[in-house]
């Protein structure tokens, strides 16, 4: 059984171990380095009320996240965020991804946001899919725009219109 909630500090080592894995296995973010817990909280703690942070819980044990964080800090760039979403290895594939980024769209459109991006490596062909079945669109591809595991990265932005 899914449920939602707000994340709370009491969240933050789970958040940092969920975002670890993928900086650590996967092409979802291009850090290199691992997350110090006292790091996530400050990015927790210092949000503005347009950028939550939300955890998805099974059997109430923290399963994955997902965030709204600013594009760009010019203020003309308050009407955009971007779209973070990470499972734990264990509750991948459990439907948990879409319902966590369904909640955090409800959450940009409550705020006012009028639109949410997502920049997504193109062999993320699951992360690609999911943000299609929620409604984003392929707006283009940064070619080569980052490196990991000693290759280049293409990436593809996506964008969700909420407030037209």
């Amino acid at each position: 059984m899914f449920e939602l909630r707000a994340a709370t500090a009491n969240d933050v080592k789970v958040i940092t171990e969920i975002y670890n894995d993928a900086v650590l296995n996967t092409t979802a973010t291009f850090d290199t380095e691992i997350q110090a817990e006292a790091d996530r909280l400050q990015w927790l703690v210092n949000r503005k009320s347009i950028h939550p942070v939300i955890v998805g819980l099974i059997n109430h044990q923290v399963a994955g996240w997902a965030a709204l964080s600013p594009w760009n800090p010019k203020k003309g760039y308050d009407i955009i965020a971007e779209v973070s979403v990470y499972i734990h290895p264990e509750f991948q594939f459990q439907g948990l991804g879409s319902i966590l980024l369904n909640e955090i769209i409800k959450q940009g459109k409550s705020v006012g946001l009028h639109s949410l991006l997502s920049r997504i490596t193109t062999d993320n062909v699951h992360s690609i899919h999911l943000h299609e079945k929620e409604g984003f669109v392929r707006t283009g591809v940064l070619k080569e725009a980052g490196q990991k595991f000693n290759r280049y990265l293409d990436v593809m932005i996506m964008q969700k219109m909420l407030n037209p």
